[in-house]
């Protein structure tokens, strides 16, 4: 999608209703739909994130960027996913969170970001975490600066690509809870996104589709 055009339609995403658990849902493994249900995590105080899903024009194109978490020895070693991290009781907001973190962790300056609006939350069982997503974009282009001890490698997609079904797969993977498990990814090339990531992806799909 050209990033003249994001521009032209952002307000028109505001008004797409969001499909929350219908969309989190095509991209759950088997294991995880019960516990996308909130009567599922309400009773397990989970702790609270915030992640941004940053759009921003390359190359006239509009793109989105993830990371690649370092390895260490944790749920979410080496895995791909937004920007954000644990809500701060001086963040004040959800989206403050987002917007810190994601300054912390990629250099995006809060200032540069407008938040189209929030996405559904998301429960993730291995850490116990209720992740809050933004959606939120900037017009100018990012030279993205990575927090090496956080972040392993910058992963830029074009949103064209993200929209199209062709990079939508199952592949065997080992996770943190299971072995040799099916999972709904989104591939391309060599980069896989899979889980909790994925599913707030399927839900900007769906919004995309409905402007």
């Amino acid at each position: 999608m050209q990033f003249q055009e994001f521009l032209n339609r952002k307000n028109d995403l505001k008004n797409v209703p969001l499909l929350g658990t219908e969309a989190h849902l095509k991209m759950a493994s088997a294991d995880r739909k019960l516990s996308i249900k909130k009567d599922f995590y309400q009773s397990k105080n989970p702790k609270i994130a915030a992640v941004l899903v940053f759009l921003y024009p390359k190359n006239n194109e509009t793109h989105m960027v993830f990371m690649q978490r370092n390895s260490y020895e944790g749920v979410h070693s080496n895995q791909i996913s937004f920007p954000g991290g644990k809500f701060e009781e001086i963040d004040k907001t959800l989206e403050n969170t987002a917007l810190r973190e994601s300054f912390e962790e990629l250099g995006i300056r809060p200032e540069w970001v407008e938040i189209i609006k929030p996405l559904s939350e998301i429960y993730i069982p291995p850490s116990n975490f209720l992740v809050h997503p933004f959606l939120g974009f900037s017009t100018e282009n990012h030279t993205f600066i990575p927090d090496i001890k956080e972040v392993s490698k910058v992963i830029e997609l074009p949103l064209a690509t993200i929209l199209n079904d062709d990079i939508l797969h199952y592949e065997t993977l080992n996770t943190s809870y299971a072995k040799n498990i099916q999972v709904p990814v989104f591939k391309v090339d060599t980069t896989i996104i899979w889980g909790a990531t994925a599913m707030i992806l399927s839900e900007v799909k769906e919004i995309f589709k409905g402007i």
